[in-house]
């Protein structure tokens, strides 16, 4: 369940999603070490299917998690719910108590995040939520990660036409379709990187906004499938921490990436794109030098395009061997 700023759970802060690439979840979530590599996966909001995919990726970290619970000293439980419109704002599922202030914990936890982007197949609307729940193992059952009974979500999706996008699932989920038996293993360097992160919140309707106004377009390439284009911010949003209304773009995967380390710029003179002389030997990326941006931007963009520019180029041209004094304007 991928249900965004549309829970009720008030036991923590909730999760960084984005459904048609990345899934977030902890060491505190019922059946969290159940979620595999290889696994098909279904995503939904609480009212309908978005989409599937297999999952190819898992990655783990270590931090620090604030919790909060009931602060009836005899209940101390997790499972409270937050309440949009009544007061108190929170009521325990447990003990029935209501109150506006519940007891915080800090907690070490595991942070998992599944990528599933490679194999995503959006079915908006193709199951309600009803339909969605008919088709688990327990269809009675809260729980954020859930498991399907996949023959008849199968029989349920080929229902509605969309057996094709079941075919390109299974394809990619060989311990699915194609158990391994006794296939010989490769071995590989592994652990756990441990650290402390920061939930990035309110990503996913960051990038609603910057759909419904542009539409599948990668703002330095064009026309692109919805799966594939990131909402970039425009500057550091680790330094800032905060989504800002004309504060991004949308960009493909791999020209986000090239944009956030400067490779990709674009020049606040003409407003075409500059390309870094270490791409040059790329044709895909040399052939946007000097081309026109794909969207319209606002003034808020430019200027953020403009301090991005002075961060990236203007710092090359001052390091520059014979280069003079300069002056930076701040915008």
């Amino acid at each position: 369940m991928a249900a965004g700023d549309d829970r009720q759970h008030g036991g923590n802060t909730g999760y960084d999603d984005q459904a048609d690439a990345y899934y977030t979840w902890d060491s505190t979530v019922s059946n969290y070490a159940n979620i595999k590599v290889g696994d098909p996966v279904a995503l939904w909001d609480k009212s309908r299917l978005l989409g599937i995919s297999v999952i190819e990726e898992i990655t783990e970290t270590v931090k620090d998690k604030l919790l909060f619970r009931c602060p009836v000293p005899s209940c101390g439980r997790a499972s409270i719910n937050e309440r949009r419109t009544k007061q108190p704002r929170y009521r325990c599922q447990k003990c029935g108590a209501e109150f506006n202030d519940p007891s915080t914990e800090i907690a070490t936890v595991t942070e998992y995040r599944s990528r599933h982007d490679a194999a995503w197949s959006s079915l908006d609307d193709l199951l309600n939520g009803d339909q969605l729940r008919s088709v688990c193992e327990s269809p009675k059952s809260q729980l954020s990660m859930r498991a399907l009974d996949w023959e008849a979500f199968r029989a349920a999706i080929t229902a509605r036409g969309a057996d094709k996008a079941l075919l390109r699932i299974e394809g990619r989920a060989p311990d699915f379709a194609h158990p391994r038996g006794d296939l010989p293993g490769v071995e590989f360097p592994s652990g756990h990187l441990q650290a402390v992160v920061r939930v990035r919140r309110g990503q996913r309707k960051f990038r609603d906004r910057l759909l419904a106004r542009y539409g599948p377009q990668c703002a330095f390439t064009g026309a692109a499938p919805e799966r594939v284009l990131d909402a970039g911010h425009l500057y550091s949003y680790a330094r800032l921490g905060q989504h800002h209304e004309h504060g991004g773009l949308l960009l493909r995967r791999d020209t986000h990436r090239l944009f956030d380390d400067g490779s990709l710029a674009v020049d606040p003179a003409t407003q075409t794109i500059d390309v870094a002389d270490s791409l040059e030997s790329y044709p895909q990326y040399a052939r946007l030098h000097g081309e026109k941006l794909q969207v319209e931007i606002h003034n808020a963009q430019a200027a953020w395009l403009d301090k991005h520019w002075r961060e990236h180029r203007h710092a090359q041209e001052s390091e520059a061997p014979g280069a003079g004094p300069s002056l930076v304007v701040g915008s």
